[in-house]
């Protein structure tokens, strides 16, 4: 069975496009991701992880109200010993400034080459998710199967913010009988 559910549309990152402008809004709704380029990003993750994600989570989510016991259950995870390391050397690869592993070169040249999705898949938009602003209708073009595309009024974190929609997209795509 094969299918796809994506939040945020076709979603691989275009380390060419990252090295330009954006509009301000969405340059102003990233601000974490140009932080964590230069070494005093890495500091502030490292030493203040808890309350950066935190700041993070309302941010991207701004009309989720999540509780401390769900953040904190979640925040256990920034307590591993490479959580830093993992995140910095992620955005830094997006932005063409860190090399990837060597292993997966080839599988990456492909992804430059923005190949398209062939099989099934659900894309799924929050109406209040900052990092897309408008939207990913557009990306619609890079799906070639069978292809739906859903609004959910929700932020970024759209399976904890709105599960029962991010799970019947789910359900839908293995309804199709992929």
């Amino acid at each position: 069975m094969t299918g796809l559910v994506s939040y945020a549309g076709y979603d691989i990152i275009d380390v060419e496009r990252l090295g330009h402008a954006y509009p301000p809004a969405q340059e102003q709704a990233v601000w974490y991701q140009h932080l964590f380029q230069h070494e005093r990003g890495r500091e502030c993750l490292d030493l203040h992880r808890r309350e950066l994600c935190r700041i993070l989570w309302a941010q991207w989510s701004p009309g989720w109200a999540f509780d401390d016991a769900t953040f904190e259950r979640t925040a256990a995870s920034f307590d591993n010993p490479d959580f830093v390391d993992v995140v910095i050397h992620s955005y830094r690869f997006g932005f063409g400034l860190a090399e990837g592993d060597p292993a997966f070169a080839g599988l990456e040249g492909r992804l430059r080459d923005k190949p398209p999705i062939n099989v099934p898949a659900i894309t799924l938009d929050g109406t209040q998710d900052p990092l897309k602003p408008g939207g990913t209708a557009g990306h619609s073009k890079m799906f070639k199967a069978r292809h739906e595309h859903r609004i959910v009024e929700c932020g970024h974190n759209l399976p904890w913010e709105a599960p029962q929609k991010f799970a019947d997209a789910v359900l839908t795509v293995k309804g199709w009988g992929v």
